[in-house]
């Protein structure tokens, strides 16, 4: 049994979801910055979280929510973290899903609160309950882009991913849309990420779906190696396709999870192309006898600063990714096993310099906007990919003027 996967330039609905979009005021009066996601009744949802143990306010409330009911609103905002404010701001974001429950006709627990923004500060809950009306009546299949837009921080584009499933006769539509830009370096398990599809996938399996699909895409990515407080992915599933729940041993779940996977993957990647201050796309992959050691060793090689620094300065200065594959907390590494590619220039060959090795063309592949680093570290029985981007001038400006 084949499956077709269709992928769309713009995003498409996704039967009985409703989005809209609304400008609270929250940190700038002149964007939207809030998005209210209604989902249909009978729609089951799986989450996972930031493991940042200063997790935010909407982080444990979403948590607790979510293990009590089934959610029927989603409700994002940007600008204010709510994060690092204690009890207050937990009284904070419990208002905000009050307010968006008695304008939804829901319960409380129905509701899941999500921020993105500067840490420390109070949430202005009071702006955001005052859309809450608003955002009801503003409700509307065709409005992914306007959401995407309204949880931008410094994300520079909208991020939004639609893929249809074809299979055995039947259609499942999948769209998701996610914001990202700085202090990326999830392990859910600042982005927050939202995907929705149509197929009628049971609770049983949801769970495992989307760990499935984060751990190869947003748990694969890093701007700048720091987890944020806020970090979520949400998926749900509102069974308008038709047809009866699936549980995992359904002939057309490895399709719909390969679907929600290549979602996942375009999301998060989009997110490393607009990391702040980026001017370069960079895979790294490494082959090798263990994917946790292939994953140890690629993540040394994104996060390090070197590295980053002579990507930006399109420079081979392969000595760094050599250094940081030597010091990869991994158990036992066979230097005489490892070889190293920028691109199809191999610098590396069985742990020492490559014979062939021209610099000139390193050259060439450095200057490149999208680059890729293959590492082989061993007999290559698994491998590992890792997505990065470079260090410039700007990521710094970015941030040391994140509040001004």
């Amino acid at each position: 049994m084949s499956a077709e996967f269709t992928r769309f330039d713009q995003p498409q609905p996704v039967r009985g979801v409703r989005l809209a979009s609304a400008a609270a005021g929250i940190r700038r009066p002149d964007r939207k910055d809030v998005l209210l996601v209604e989902l249909a009744p009978g729609t089951r949802t799986a989450a996972v979280f930031t493991r940042n143990r200063f997790c935010a306010a909407p982080v444990t409330v979403a948590r607790e929510n979510l293990a009590t009911a089934s959610p029927r609103l989603l409700v994002f905002n940007a600008g204010n973290a709510n994060a690092g404010t204690g009890t207050q701001g937990l009284a904070d974001a419990r208002k905000v899903t009050a307010a968006i429950a008695a304008a939804g006709d829901c319960a409380e627990a129905e509701v899941l609160p999500f921020s993105t923004g500067v840490i420390g500060e109070r949430l202005p809950s009071d702006k955001l309950c005052a859309q809450a009306q608003a955002l009801h009546r503003a409700l509307d299949e065709n409005n992914w882009l306007d959401g995407a837009t309204a949880i931008m921080t410094t994300d520079t584009v909208a991020k939004i991913a639609s893929i249809r499933v074809s299979i055995d006769g039947s259609s499942y539509q999948i769209s998701g849309l996610c914001k990202g830009s700085g202090m990326i370096h999830p392990n859910m398990a600042t982005m927050l990420a939202f995907v929705a599809t149509d197929a009628p996938l049971d609770a049983s399996c949801l769970d495992a779906i989307l760990a499935t699909a984060v751990a190869t895409t947003f748990n694969r990515i890093t701007v700048d190696g720091d987890t944020s407080t806020n970090d979520a992915c949400v998926l749900s599933a509102t069974g308008a396709a038709g047809g009866e729940r699936m549980h995992q041993d359904h002939p057309h779940v490895a399709a719909i999870t390969e679907g929600i996977t290549r979602v996942c993957e375009i999301l998060a990647q989009a997110i490393v192309r607009d990391g702040e201050g980026a001017t370069k796309f960079v895979e790294i992959e490494v082959v090798g006898p263990d994917e946790a050691d292939c994953h140890a060793v690629a993540n040394t090689v994104a996060l390090s600063p070197l590295v980053k620094t002579a990507l930006f300065a399109s420079d081979p200065n392969w000595g760094r990714i050599l250094a940081a594959v030597g010091r990869a907390p991994v158990a036992s590494l066979e230097l005489g096993a490892i070889s190293i590619w920028l691109g199809d220039c191999q610098i590396v060959e069985h742990g020492e310099p490559c014979p062939g090795y021209d610099e000139a063309h390193a050259d060439q592949v450095m200057a490149r906007e999208e680059i890729k680093i293959r590492i082989i570290i061993g007999a290559e029985h698994a491998s590992c990919r890792v997505w990065t981007c470079d260090f410039s001038y700007d990521y710094v400006r970015i941030n040391a003027e994140y509040r001004s």
